[in-house]
Order: C-alpha cells, then sequence, then structure tokens
C-alpha cells in the first residue's frame, strides 16, 4: 500500500502540473442487469507511462452471479510505438489504487492529530481505505466501523484488527460510525444520502468513495454546504461523483467546488488551512491511478521474472 501510495500521489502530482492526457470516462450501461461498463485511459507524460483500464459495477454480482461487484483489466501500452507491454487484472489494482487515493487525500486534508476513524461500508474498498489511513495517521486509536449487514461489518471487525492491529468496533447505526470521529469512510453504493449533516462536527475529513456514476451520493448536501470540496477530477466528478446530484439539482454550484487534489499535491492549492475546517475529498476513481500503479506492478514483475510472456503481434 505504501507503494501505491507514492505512485497514486506523483499521478495526482502529474496531473495538477497540467501533464497528463486523461479523456473522461465512457460509460456503457446495461439497465436491466444494474451495472455499468468503463473505460478509462490515460498517458502520464512527465513518467511517460500510458495505459486503459476497462471495468465494470454490478451491484447484484455477489448475491445472483457469485462474482465481484468490481472487474477490471488493464493494458500497458509503450507511448513510443503504441504497441503493448502488458495485460493484467485490474481487479486488485482498483482496490489498491482507490485506497491510495483515500491516503493521498487525508496526508493533505485530515488533520494530523487524527485518532478515530468512521467506516461506512464494510466491503473491499471499506478494507483497502484502512489500509491506507493506517500507513498515513500513525496514531489512530480506534476505528468504528457500520455496514448494512451486521454480519459484514462483524467479519471486517475481526479481519482488520488482527491485520492491522488496531482497536476496531463494529457499530449498530450509521450515526454512531460518523459522531465523534476526525476521518470518515463512506464506500458504498447508496443513492441517497446515509450520513447526516448534524451528526458531523467540525474538523472532519471525509473520503466519499461510493459515489462512481450518475445519481449516486451517500452524503447530507448540506455537509458539502458547510465543507471545503476537493475533487479527483472536476469534470468527472460533475457527472458522476458525490457532487453529482447536488449540482444538477442547484444545490451546489461548480464554484463551490474549491479544487482538485492534484492541485494541493502539486502546491497550487492549500490542503487543510485550520483545524476546524470540514474536509471532503470526493474519489471517483481516475485512470492516471490505474496506470500508475499497473506500471508499478509491471516493473515489479519484469525484476522478479513473474508473469507470462506471450507474443501478442
Amino acid at each position: 500500500m505504501r507503494d501505491a501510495i507514492e505512485a497514486v500521489e506523483e499521478a495526482f502530482r502529474e496531473k495538477g502540473l497540467g501533464l497528463v492526457d486523461m479523456p473522461p470516462k465512457l460509460y456503457l450501461f446495461f439497465p436491466k442487469y444494474d451495472g455499468d461498463l468503463r473505460v478509462m485511459p490515460a498517458y502520464m507524460k512527465k513518467s511517460d507511462i500510458a495505459g486503459v483500464k476497462i471495468v465494470n459495477v454490478h451491484a447484484k454480482n455477489p448475491k445472483e452471479h457469485g462474482l465481484p461487484t468490481v472487474m477490471a483489466v488493464i493494458e500497458l501500452v509503450d507511448p513510443a510505438t503504441g504497441a503493448p507491454l502488458a495485460l493484467m487484472d485490474g481487479t486488485l489494482i482498483t482496490a489498491f489504487r482507490t485506497g491510495a487515493a483515500g491516503g493521498v487525500a487525508a496526508k493533505y486534508l485530515a488533520r494530523p492529530d487524527s485518532r478515530v476513524i468512521g467506516v461506512v461500508g464494510a466491503g473491499v474498498q471499506g478494507r483497502f481505505q484502512l489500509r491506507a489511513l493506517a500507513e498515513i495517521l500513525r496514531d489512530v486509536e480506534l476505528v468504528k466501523v457500520y455496514d448494512a449487514r451486521r454480519s459484514a461489518a462483524e467479519c471486517y471487525v475481526e479481519e482488520m484488527s488482527e491485520e492491522l492491529g488496531l482497536n476496531i468496533m463494529a457499530c449498530p447505526t450509521v450515526e454512531e460510525a460518523v459522531k465523534g470521529v476526525d476521518v470518515l469512510v463512506t464506500a458504498t453504493p447508496s443513492r441517497q444520502p446515509i450520513v447526516m449533516a448534524e451528526w458531523v462536527d467540525y474538523g472532519l475529513h471525509i473520503n466519499a468513495i461510493g459515489a462512481d456514476a450518475p445519481g449516486k451520493e451517500e452524503l447530507d448536501p448540506e455537509i458539502l454546504k458547510r465543507a471545503k470540496i476537493v475533487v479527483d477530477d472536476v469534470e468527472q466528478a460533475s457527472h458522476s461523483g458525490e457532487i453529482n446530484v447536488p449540482l444538477s439539482k442547484g444545490i451546489l454550484r461548480l464554484e463551490d467546488i474549491y479544487g482538485e487534489l492534484g492541485e494541493v499535491v502539486a502546491g497550487k492549492k492549500p490542503g487543510r488551512e485550520t483545524g476546524d475546517e470540514i474536509t471532503v475529498f470526493d474519489s471517483t476513481g481516475l485512470a492516471i491511478q490505474d496506470v500508475s500503479v499497473a506500471w508499478l506492478v509491471y516493473r515489479k514483475a519484469k525484476e522478479r521474472g513473474v508473469g507470462t510472456w506471450v507474443k501478442l503481434l
């Protein structure tokens, strides 16, 4: 995770400096199956690396088909020739890079003395967000987790406390998981607010991860109206991030968005400026995150002789 955080931080820095070519995600929607397919290309000019990810999101997969909600493949391309260099699984990389982005956001936007973490959604991303936060926040005293399935929250407590050595407790309600925390992660597929403004204290940082498609939202818009909102990409977040519904309803304006995480990482804009600020990182997931982590995997695989060499052309 530490390697992934470093790679993703550099990707955001290059974006903030205007050194990436990354068209918005292209969506194919499958309403009949409550799913979608996304195509995500990117070229990082300073690092001189390029690739494309194809990824789905089908919420019914685990229950109805025994498949993950999110599955992906990534192709890396030689920028000099356009030749394919590698084809790899992108599902685990997606989990790592999304968690890593939350870690980068916390580095710049959370209070340095943050000690209590709240997690709403005890799924894959709830785990990877905590793994990243554990790398960034060194004095964590308590983690509170809520999931609509009590058994999932209890499993999370058992697995993550053993893995990370943290004090983790399952909460019976979202409210209990939110109140009194310093950093909050929301990682659910919700299409209506589940975190209410009256539960949020000044000084809180929120990694809003779940809203990654049009119509999705997890936060009471009143929270956003009080917060410094940092997005991964303004255009993408406007149509598929946490801000997409409030923008479409006129509750928020684009002028209410403080900036992009890349601008903060590149030093163009300050991150957290006071202890009382409420900060929100609206994560939709960017192709530069996938490409940067996939190239990290590719380099390590070549160094270690891991993988299968095939002639694709």
